[in-house]
């Protein structure tokens, strides 16, 4: 299969090409919801765009737990419907849509008392397991298995020996997040449909009643479209509500954010050899791999402040280092945290007051003719809820619409993959990386990792390791900016790569070099790549600043000390 090359020229084509003919389906947000109903509706042959304000994923998207998982804890809740929906998708992930991506991972469940909950919380993995295999796509995990408390701490050594009187041991999947997200957006456009970041929508066109089309700004050029559908698809998220108000009329359920947050530390201070599943009072708190890393979240807190930057105050980061360190022998403290960052979950609004107990299923709306809504749900099952967002559409066009197929569609990068797995040593040798270098690749590009060799094969210095930055090759900064549509330093930095919560210094020290990389793909001049620095440095500043403040109210504020970037 072609893929496609998401770059400057391919990004003015698309807004050309939405704006000269009418659409059957325009697509509003590229979270992971908006990528896969993109994706869905043009692989049913519909003539499909989108647009994104900002960046694929920049929201929520590129901001989760980066878990592929059923949602063990709904078990509890007695949500089956949605555990045995996840667990369905998470297979699939797994097995046939993105193998490259969807890793599984393990994870520890320590026991605090003995007997009975070790039958209750059994009782409850076995039904997890069971649930995943009795539709068949649970065959890419190992199942559950009950330890010792002298087995559990060989397992994980960290723990304090009285945290735990034995544990259970249980397997879900993860992935990174913002790369999943860019890569159903490079999928859509492979399969024709024109898509297009940094193009913001500032209204709707209407015909009496009916929804007709998006006024769309150019963010990066400064141009006006005027993008005209048969339907369109609000798939923003958080942001649902203000994308609603444009349109004059009451939305027919409200979406409310919760603050969720994560702090990433070196694998060194945490010595395990699998992820950890902790109880708080709340919620769930989770311990989990990430190269070399770890990542520890999450907190889940009401949010009605800037969507666009939700800041992480030193409140929620004593939170989870509170609840983490109650179980570990050595301590983390504050000078262990690499990385911190802060998402906000889209929930469905109803009558409880703690967003800790809000819906996480979806719901799909048609407000106005023209118009679909679709909200809430989880990152798991975005593939079900892009097939309801497309259902819903299909109702309004005078068409005969092929039913839903993206079951049976790889993202690009899953075709080969495993082949070109089990050949990295040839690669290695052929190219004269090391073998680990290779293997990262596949494990971010997949099949399509022989595009950032070509670039490697061209120009040999980019097979260097960025400096201070070396889990990442000179070649990935020119791909994100060549292939995958980023268009500015905090792109690459935040999202195609995750150098700005996997060092120390957030991505400073390495972004003049990563910036003299993109210009000659995006035509930046020297002031440019200065801006793009100085951007990036005063962001992580306003981050830094925000995570010393006491609360919510005062760490928004020192976040909104940087400014969004702005090209020349």
């Amino acid at each position: 299969m072609k893929t496609a090359t998401l770059d400057p020229a391919q990004r003015a084509e698309s807004l050309a090409a939405m704006a000269e003919r009418e659409l059957d389906v325009l697509v509003v947000g590229a979270g992971v919801v908006g990528a896969g109903t993109v994706l869905d509706a043009v692989t049913r042959g519909l003539s499909t765009g989108l647009v994104e304000a900002r960046d694929w994923a920049s929201g929520t998207s590129s901001r989760s737990s980066k878990l592929i998982h059923g949602g063990l804890r709904y078990l509890e809740m007695l949500d089956f419907a949605l555990v045995r929906e996840a667990l369905k998708e998470r297979g699939l992930l797994l097995e046939r849509l993105a193998p490259h991506l969807v890793k599984p991972v393990p994870f520890l469940y320590p026991l605090r008392h003995k007997g009975w909950e070790r039958l209750y919380a059994g009782s409850g993995v076995a039904l997890y397991d069971a649930m995943s295999m009795a539709r068949g796509h649970g065959r890419g995990l190992p199942t559950h298995r009950h330890l010792t408390r002298r087995h559990a701490l060989r397992v994980a050594p960290a723990l304090k020996k009285d945290a735990l009187v034995g544990a259970l041991q249980y397997y879900d999947a993860q992935m990174d997040d913002a790369r999943f997200v860019a890569t159903l957006v490079r999928t859509a456009a492979a399969y024709g449909a024109p898509v297009a970041n940094r193009a913001r929508v500032t209204g709707f066109l209407r015909e009496g009643e009916r929804v007709v089309g998006a006024r769309v700004r150019d963010v990066e050029g400064g141009g006006e479209y005027e993008i005209r559908a048969k339907q369109i698809v609000n798939a923003t998220g958080v942001w649902t509500d203000d994308t609603q108000s444009m349109v004059g009329e009451r939305g027919q359920f409200h979406v409310r954010a919760s603050k969720g947050i994560h702090l990433v530390v070196p694998k060194d201070r945490i010595k395990s050899t699998t992820g950890l599943i902790l109880r708080t009072e709340k919620s769930v708190l989770f311990v989990i791999p990430w190269g070399r890393h770890w990542i520890v979240g999450t907190t889940d807190t009401d949010w009605d402040l800037d969507k666009a930057h939700p800041a992480a105050s030193s409140a929620d980061i004593d939170y989870l280092l509170e609840h983490v360190n109650s179980v570990l022998a050595t301590p983390l403290t504050r000078d262990d945290v690499e990385g911190v960052y802060a998402g906000l979950r889209p929930l469905l609004a109803g009558e409880s007051d703690a967003t800790s107990k809000l819906s996480r299923e979806h719901t799909v709306a048609h407000p106005v003719p023209g118009l679909v809504v679709v909200a809430g749900g989880k990152y798991t099952t975005y593939r079900v809820m892009a097939k309801d967002a497309v259902d819903e559409a299909v109702h309004g066009l005078d068409l005969r619409v092929a039913e839903c197929v993206t079951e049976d569609v790889p993202l690009i990068g899953a075709e080969g993959f495993r082949a070109l797995w089990n050949g990295r040593g040839r690669i290695a040798a052929r190219t004269g990386l090391h073998v680990v270098r290779v293997e990262h690749l596949l494990n971010r590009y997949g099949a399509m990792a022989e595009e950032v060799l070509d670039l490697i094969a061209a120009d040999p210095s980019l097979g260097d390791p960025l400096p201070t930055a070396d889990d990442y090759l000179r070649a990935e900064i020119v791909y994100a900016a060549s292939h995958e549509g980023a268009r500015h330093l905090d792109d690459v930095l935040t999202r195609r790569t995750r150098i700005s919560i996997e060092t120390f210094d957030r991505g400073t020290r390495a972004a003049r070099e990563a910036a003299e990389l993109m210009a000659p793909v995006l035509g930046w001049d020297e002031d440019q790549i200065a801006r793009e620095v100085e951007h990036y440095q005063k962001r992580v500043e306003a981050e830094r600043e925000s995570q010393r403040q006491p609360d919510d109210l005062t760490a928004d504020a020192a976040r909104l000390g940087a400014p969004d970037i702005v090209p020349l």
